[in-house]
């Protein structure tokens, strides 16, 4: 670890590790900061991907793909399970990933191209010249060190201290923070090709429960709930305990996760003098399924792509480094995230006997393609109620 770099990452999740590694194939000099001791632990995600989105960065390698998904189901409020069956196989479903082993191949393969990586190293502070960041003050092996760079990439995840020491106000409001608890179970009986989410009030207030297998007899079981509705003795781990409880009464649980995850707007703005903010960091989170996996991999490639793009010129105040943030909102993704942002607002305002309706007429549902887009229009097409409901939002989704 030296004490100047072209591009200090803060964080070495998938942002981070995309970020790193494309900084120094523009030439830069990156360095990796995780305050973890080990990359990739704990996973605090249901690890779930799409196949195309994963092969735009990487290709698929057995070692960290857990299971590779055929089709989907949901669970309606009253218990009817509606099956969700794509036309088209291969790329078009997705895999559920190991996060433990993918985040490290990541970084790997930063460090591999190039990056330095320090583990159990804390950014502690933003180095700060005049407004501009300069850098972060980093402790490790029990010193504080003082890094310099030209471009400080934030990607340290929902919390985001980082990006809140440099004055950006990251403060997400209670009612759109999902509270998360996760099981990894095995000995349980699943469809080991489908993933499978539960809605309704009673089991997943303002959120859902899933379950994404990872191999016959094993899942990732996990539920979100609204921030507003978690309380003593209703709390995320309550009602996924229930679950368990009547479900998979005989299933074993190895491993145990809490978490929260932001389903609200991105920030007003990813990026000031000299920084970059990306992934969960940005809170660019799918509002309405919770997924972030790829919105993470993209902010950081092109947060690193402008990074260096800025450094060349050698201006790298907020004004230049806006088109990061002009670009990413301006993406398929960027636009997704405000029309999922949309309909997620909607859905939580429902009740179970709504959900219901919705449901169950797109039962045995055939699509062309798995996408949440596909489906959302689907509904509508059956329901011609939610055009009223939903207003423009359903007139763009035509």
């Amino acid at each position: 670890m030296k004490n100047k770099y072209d591009v200090l990452v803060v964080g070495g999740g998938p942002a981070g590790a995309i970020a790193a590694k494309t900084a120094v194939e523009k030439g830069l000099s990156a360095l990796i900061v995780e305050k973890r001791p080990a990359i990739g632990a704990p996973v605090r995600c249901a690890e779930g991907i799409g196949k195309e989105a994963l092969q735009e960065f990487i290709e698929p390698d057995p070692r960290w793909i857990s299971a590779e998904m055929t089709g989907a189901g949901i669970v309606a409020p009253d218990g009817f399970f509606m099956k969700l069956e794509s036309g088209m196989a291969g790329n078009k479903v997705g895999y559920i990933l190991d996060r433990k082993f993918f985040d490290r191949e990541l970084v790997w393969k930063a460090a591999e191209a190039g990056a330095d990586v320090a583990v159990k190293s804390r950014a502690s502070a933003p180095i700060l010249e005049n407004g501009f960041v300069k850098g972060a003050k980093v402790e490790h092996a029990g010193k504080v060190h003082e890094i310099h760079a030209q471009v400080v990439i934030a990607a340290d995840g929902v919390e985001s201290k980082f990006s809140r020491w440099c004055g950006i106000d990251t403060t997400v409001p209670a009612r759109e923070i999902m509270s998360s608890v996760q099981y990894v179970m095995t000995d349980i009986d699943i469809d080991p090709g489908a993933t499978i989410f539960y809605l309704g009030n009673e089991v997943a207030p303002e959120g859902y429960l899933w379950v994404f297998p990872k191999g016959n007899r094993s899942a990732n079981v996990g539920i979100g709930i609204s921030g507003r509705k978690s309380g003593d003795g209703h709390r995320a781990k309550d009602y996924l305990d229930k679950f368990v409880k009547k479900t998979f009464p005989n299933g074993k649980t190895i491993e145990y996760v809490p978490g929260g995850v932001s389903v609200c707007r991105p920030l007003e703005c990813t990026v000031a003098d000299g920084l970059l903010i990306t992934g969960d960091a940005a809170r660019v989170v799918d509002p309405l399924t919770g997924g972030g996996i790829y919105n993470a991999m993209y902010t950081g490639k092109l947060a690193a792509q402008v990074a260096a793009d800025c450094i060349g010129k050698g201006d790298v105040s907020k004004k230049a480094l806006m088109k990061y943030d002009m670009e990413w909102r301006a993406s398929k993704m960027g636009k997704s995230i405000e029309r999922n942002y949309n309909i997620k607002e909607y859905l939580i305002k429902q009740p179970d006997t709504k959900l219901n309706e919705i449901i169950h007429s797109v039962s045995n549902l055939n699509l062309k393609e798995f996408s949440t887009l596909n489906l959302i229009k689907e509904i509508i097409k059956v329901n011609p109620k939610l055009m009223l409901e939903l207003g423009a939002l359903a007139a763009s989704l035509r």
